[in-house]
C-alpha cells in the first residue's frame, strides 16, 4: 500500500490544436485549420476548463506554463494576453513562472514575437527541426531554412531571452554531416536551448503508414556522437536524452514531468497528473476532438478519461520519466514522489546494475551513458 504522498512542484499545460497543416511525423493532438481559426470561442473554453481544475489545484500555486499544440502561435498576442489573465484569476500562478510558447517559423507574422513577451509569455520553443530545405519538405514543414533564422533572430530580437529551438535528426536520407551543420547553425545563432531529438515512427502517422528510408543504426550512432561532442563542446549540457542547454537555461516545466512532479491540463486531449495527500495518483486526459472539447470545457464530461495508478504500476510511471534525465534522481527521491517502499523497485534495480545500465550506487537511480542509449530495453526491467 501506498504512503502518503507530499504533493510535488505543479505545472500546466494548455493545448491548443491546430495546425496549418499535419506533419506526417506527427502523433500529436493537432489537426488542420479549415477555414476561419475559432480563436475567442476556444479561449473562453480555456478558461471555463481552468475555472473547474481550480478545484484540482487546491490553492497550490503554478511553477509553469506550457502552451503548446499544434500550432500555438497561430493565436494572436492579444488572445495569447485574455488566456494568461484569465489564467492568474482563476488559478495560483507564480510571479516568477515559467511561461512557454511553442512557435512555427512558417505561422510567424512580422511583430508577433513582440505581442506575445508584452502578454506575459517569457520563454519561446520554436520548431525549426531542420535549417535544410530539402529535408523541411520531407517532413512537410512550411518553412525554410531562411525563415527559421528569420523566426530566431526576431524573437532575439524582441526581447526573449530564453529560446530553445528544435532540431530532429535521423531524417530520411540524412547524413551526419547535415545533422551536424543544422546543430551548427543554430549554435552560430547563440541558441542556449536545444531539443535534439531523433525521428521515430509513431503508430497513426503518415510516416508510419508509408515509412521513409531513415539512416541505419550505425549512421545514426555516427550522427548522435558527432551532434553531442559540437554541443558538449560550445558549453551546452545534454540533462535529458533529447535536451541540451547551458547552464540556468533547462525547461523547467520539462523538468517538472521528469522528476514526477503534477500538472494540470486544458485543452483538446490535454493530459495531466495530480498527486494527493492520501497517497493516491491520478492520471486525467481531457477530450480530444476540438469542437467536443469546446461544448463540454468547464464541465465534468470534459474529462475523457481519467483513473489512479496503481502500486504496481508506479515504479514503471516513475522511471519512464526519471531515468531521462543525466542526473538521475535519488531513491529516496522515488520513495517519496511514488510512496512505496524501496523493494518495489526491485528486482529491477538489481538487475540493471549488473548488466552496466544504471550506475552502482545503490542511493541513486540513474542510467549509465548506456543505459540511456537503450532506455526502452533498461525500463523493460521494470515492467
Amino acid at each position: 500500500m501506498a504512503a502518503a504522498l507530499i504533493p510535488p512542484p505543479l505545472g500546466l499545460y494548455v493545448h491548443l490544436p491546430w495546425c496549418v497543416q499535419k506533419c506526417p511525423y506527427c502523433d500529436f493532438n493537432s489537426h488542420a485549420l479549415r477555414g476561419e481559426l475559432p480563436e475567442a470561442d476556444y479561449t473562453d473554453a480555456l478558461l471555463r476548463d481552468a475555472e473547474r481544475e481550480a478545484i484540482n489545484a487546491d490553492g497550490r500555486r503554478i511553477d509553469s506554463v506550457f502552451i503548446g499544440g499544434g500550432t500555438p502561435s497561430l493565436f494572436s498576442a492579444a488572445a495569447i494576453g485574455t488566456l494568461l489573465d484569465g489564467l492568474r484569476q482563476r488559478l495560483n500562478l507564480s510571479a516568477s513562472a515559467e511561461i512557454t510558447l511553442e512557435a512555427n517559423p512558417g505561422t510567424l507574422e512580422a511583430g508577433r514575437f513582440e505581442g506575445f513577451l508584452a502578454a506575459g509569455v517569457n520563454r519561446l520553443s520554436i520548431g525549426v527541426q531542420s535549417f535544410q530545405r530539402p529535408h523541411l519538405e520531407r517532413l512537410g514543414r512550411i518553412h525554410g531554412g531562411d525563415e527559421a533564422v528569420g523566426a530566431i533572430t526576431a524573437a532575439q530580437r524582441a526581447g526573449f531571452e530564453r529560446i530553445n529551438v528544435d532540431l530532429m535528426h535521423g531524417l530520411p536520407g540524412q547524413t551526419a554531416a547535415e545533422a551536424l551543420d543544422d546543430v551548427e547553425r543554430a549554435l552560430a545563432l547563440g541558441v542556449r536551448h536545444l531539443s535534439h531529438y531523433q525521428l521515430t515512427l509513431e503508430p497513426g502517422t503518415a510516416f508510419f503508414a508509408r515509412p521513409p528510408a531513415l539512416p541505419d543504426d550505425d549512421q545514426l550512432a555516427d550522427i548522435e556522437a558527432a551532434c553531442a561532442a559540437r554541443l558538449q563542446a560550445a558549453g551546452l549540457q545534454r540533462y535529458e536524452v533529447s535536451a541540451w542547454a547551458v547552464a540556468g537555461d533547462e525547461c523547467r516545466h520539462n523538468l517538472n514531468y521528469w522528476r514526477f512532479g503534477d500538472y494540470l491540463a486544458i485543452g483538446a486531449g490535454g493530459h495531466a497528473k495530480l498527486s494527493t495527500p492520501d497517497g493516491r495518483i491520478r492520471r486525467l486526459q481531457k477530450q480530444h476532438l476540438p469542437r467536443l472539447y469546446q461544448q463540454l470545457a468547464g464541465s465534468a464530461a470534459a474529462i475523457a478519461d481519467a483513473r489512479e495508478l496503481s502500486d504496481d504500476e508506479r515504479p514503471l510511471e516513475y522511471l519512464m520519466n526519471a531515468l531521462r534525465l543525466s542526473e538521475g534522481t535519488s531513491l529516496a527521491e522515488a520513495q517519496a514522489r511514488t510512496g512505496l517502499p524501496a523493494a518495489a523497485f526491485e528486482p529491477g534495480l538489481s538487475e540493471a546494475r549488473r548488466q552496466g545500465l544504471m550506475v552502482a550506487d545503490p542511493a541513486r537511480v540513474q542510467a549509465t551513458t548506456l543505459g540511456q542509449r537503450f532506455l526502452n530495453d533498461l525500463l523493460e526491467r521494470f515492467q
